[in-house]
């Protein structure tokens, strides 16, 4: 008579040996070296399977081994293998493999900024928080509570929630995710954004204009005191992205046609206008050889990548510490608003692949407006007034 399927039967099995249960067909406790472990065999689809139900002690004992085989063996009944399942389970990628994997996606088919940003966003937070966990385990209220710890910065939460939901959708068409799996970021609401768009007066154009002359006669290594304010400079005349400036090739300037193709940018190709003043800059800026950039770096053959402290120092001394890079194009937008031009056209210049995009800039067109209407306000006031018409503005009164 082999070992029994009792406690007493169990703490004697030796390694090697089986004490195999009288009641449930297939289920038993094995003893592997010091290791005892309650297993079920089944058989399902003409093969046999084997699944380890957990080791035998004090939390599992063979009663509560015989329940959890009943349940299991009526999951085998229902059609469902739960060998195959755990499997599965255990086999299942991690999110930080996925995403890196989906971050070779997107460095292949987007911009190099995409990258960038999506990259840092990963290591700053979607990694410390989700990277362990397996692609299938992540639930709504996992990506919920990610978004809520970063609700302080508010756009930085909204481009984490709409970069995992890219995520997730990948991983639902790459396999990584069952057919028809739900995207734990849906249903999740973004945070209000306060707009961030700030546009400079002509005052403070002449004040930067000042401080980066200033900053152009430093005493100073060549690559910033040249190429520093010819990048600021082209970004202003021509509404372009930093990246797109610093990353310009000589290659991608005609001059002749007055314009810049770029290959690549965040919406894909785009063509980059330049004005009279913009051909002035580039004309100014010293090439050099072997290094194919129009904004030279220190290395030999670089661009030059960051400009963040030379652009604190220029803030700074004109006056607008609070200023930032992507400010000056969104002064070139409101400097076309003014100037009475469309909106498609505007985002045709701006490059911008939605109308949406562009379309934040309409409240801008007051400028124009306004002055339409002090226009034929002063010519009904002078007829008013007998034919005298009159540039004077009367305060308003406020209170009694």
């Amino acid at each position: 008579m082999g070992p029994t399927f009792t406690i007493k039967g169990i703490e004697a099995l030796q390694p090697g040996e089986v004490a195999w249960d009288t009641r449930i067909l297939g289920l038993g406790c094995r003893c592997q070296k010091a290791k005892k472990s309650f297993v079920l065999k089944y058989r399902m689809a003409g093969r046999q399977w084997l699944y380890t139900l957990g080791a035998f002690g004090d939390d599992f004992t063979p009663v509560q081994a015989r329940t959890e085989a009943a349940r299991l063996l009526g999951e085998v009944r229902a059609g469902r293998n739960p060998a195959l399942a755990k499997r599965e389970a255990r086999e299942a990628p991690v999110l930080r493999e996925s995403f890196a994997a989906f971050l070779e996606e997107v460095r292949a088919k987007k911009a190099a900024e995409t990258y960038k940003q999506y990259a840092l966003l990963y290591k700053n937070h979607i990694g410390p928080a989700l990277g362990r966990h397996q692609v299938a385990a992540v639930t709504r209220a996992d990506v919920a509570r990610l978004h809520g710890k970063m609700a302080a910065t508010a756009h930085q939460a909204n481009r984490t929630l709409a970069v995992l939901s890219s995520f997730f959708s990948w991983c639902i068409k790459r396999g990584h995710l069952p057919d028809g799996a739900t995207n734990p970021c849906r249903h999740i609401d973004k945070y209000r954004e306060k707009p961030r768009e700030r546009f400079l007066s002509e005052a403070e154009l002449c004040r930067l204009g000042a401080a980066i002359a200033w900053y152009e006669g430093l005493p100073g290594h060549k690559r910033d005191t040249i190429y520093v304010p010819a990048a600021l400079r082209l970004i202003l005349l021509t509404g372009a992205r930093q990246g797109e400036i610093l990353g310009l090739r000589w290659a991608d300037v005609d001059s002749d046609r007055r314009l810049i193709r770029l290959q690549e940018s965040k919406t894909g190709q785009k063509t980059i206008y330049l004005p009279a003043p913009a051909l002035q800059v580039l004309s100014a800026v010293p090439r050099l050889e072997g290094n194919p950039y129009v904004i030279c770096g220190a290395k030999p053959g670089a661009r030059l990548v960051n400009i963040k402290d030379p652009w604190t120092l220029v803030r700074e001394k004109a006056g607008m510490p609070d200023l930032r890079l992507h400010d000056l194009r969104h002064t070139y937008a409101s400097a076309a608003v003014a100037g009475g031009y469309h909106l498609k056209v505007i985002g045709a210049l701006l490059g911008h692949a939605n109308t949406k995009t562009t379309e934040r800039y309409a409240h801008l067109a007051n400028d124009p407006l306004q002055a339409a209407s002090e226009d034929i306000g002063r010519k009904i006031g002078a007829a008013l007034a007998g034919g005298r018409e009159s540039d004077n503005v009367v305060p308003l009164k406020t209170g009694a």
